[in-house]
């Protein structure tokens, strides 16, 4: 009888700490009593697979694992709105505990109810900044006009045009070509992703606003894991233990890298010191209270319990 091989994939490049910590989690099996074979395909849309496909296969079950930016299953599960409140969370070891705790056990209860996925963990994205090619952005009224990228999530947008953008959605595959072709002026991500897809050499301009906190879900088709035995379930829990420790703190690690380097490279980084943050809250406050009255008080008293707005 065949043995099921079992597929890990993640849609960033060989520097990724993303990637990184995929194929730790893929060693980690290999090396334990798992008993299964185990494939990671580091990059999808090196292949020219879109993400949002990686995230079907996994679904379908076709692919059994994979990380996933929040944003991309909010619109499934309402409850992921909680991650996607702008300028709401000051403090990522706070929000990562909440995430371990009480806040992590509801959403993936509401992931598990909504969808066909199981969450294994929730991995650090690291705060989302801004870019752009036309100028400095310090205040709302610089968000003017500007087309900005983002991921496809209907919160990301409505923040976004709060602020002045008119924001657009494209696949990650796409993320490059659209910023290189000047089919967006501006975009917003962790700044190991302006490195990773060198987005720095088309966007001179960086403003730390850190207007999101970006969670990751690992997450693993459900029927697939339904199917796992005990002890396959403690060994992948263990696994997923030991790659989600290190992913976490390389992405801490790596936003002190990041922006040493962008500024090697001379990109014009705007401080947060130099930035109107209180009228950028003030611009989306609107667009959070509504988000805020989609949730449970239950889930933003479990988020934020550590994490005051």
């Amino acid at each position: 009888m065949d043995v099921p091989l079992v597929r890990l994939a993640g849609y960033q490049g060989q520097d990724s700490i993303l990637t990184e910590a995929l194929q730790l989690l893929a060693q980690q099996l290999q090396d334990s009593s798992w008993g299964l074979p185990v494939d990671c395909e580091a990059d999808v849309t090196a292949s020219q697979e879109k993400a949002a496909a990686l995230f079907d296969s996994v679904e379908r079950g076709t692919r059994q694992m994979a990380y996933m930016a929040s944003g991309y299953l909010s619109a499934r599960v309402s409850e992921l709105a909680v991650l996607d409140l702008p300028f709401s969370v000051a403090d990522r070891g706070a929000a990562l505990a909440a995430l371990d705790g009480r806040a992590g056990d509801l959403l993936s209860q509401a992931v598990a109810e909504q969808s066909g996925f199981h969450v294994l963990a929730f991995w650090d994205n690291g705060f989302r900044h801004m870019s752009n090619a036309v100028h400095p952005i310090r205040h709302p009224q610089d968000c003017a006009g500007l087309i900005i990228r983002t991921l496809d999530s209907a919160n990301y947008r409505a923040a976004l045009g709060a602020l002045g953008f008119d924001p657009i959605t494209t696949d990650v595959k796409d993320l490059v070509r659209a910023v290189a072709t000047g089919d967006v002026h501006a975009q917003e991500n962790p700044l190991t992703n302006f490195l990773n897809f060198g987005l720095w050499k088309h966007h001179p301009h960086v403003s730390l606003t850190q207007h999101y906190f970006g969670v990751l879900l690992l997450v693993c088709s459900r029927s697939w894991y339904s199917a796992l035995s005990d002890a396959q379930r403690d060994t992948l829990s263990q696994a997923v233990a030991v790659a989600t420790r290190a992913q976490r703190h390389h992405a801490q690690a790596q936003d002190a890298i990041a922006l040493a380097q962008l500024k090697r490279h001379g990109v014009h980084i705007v401080p947060p010191e130099e930035i109107d943050l209180a009228a950028m809250r003030l611009a989306t406050q609107e667009v959070a209270q509504r988000q805020r009255e989609t949730l449970s008080a239950d889930l933003l008293s479990a988020y934020f319990s550590e994490s005051p707005q």
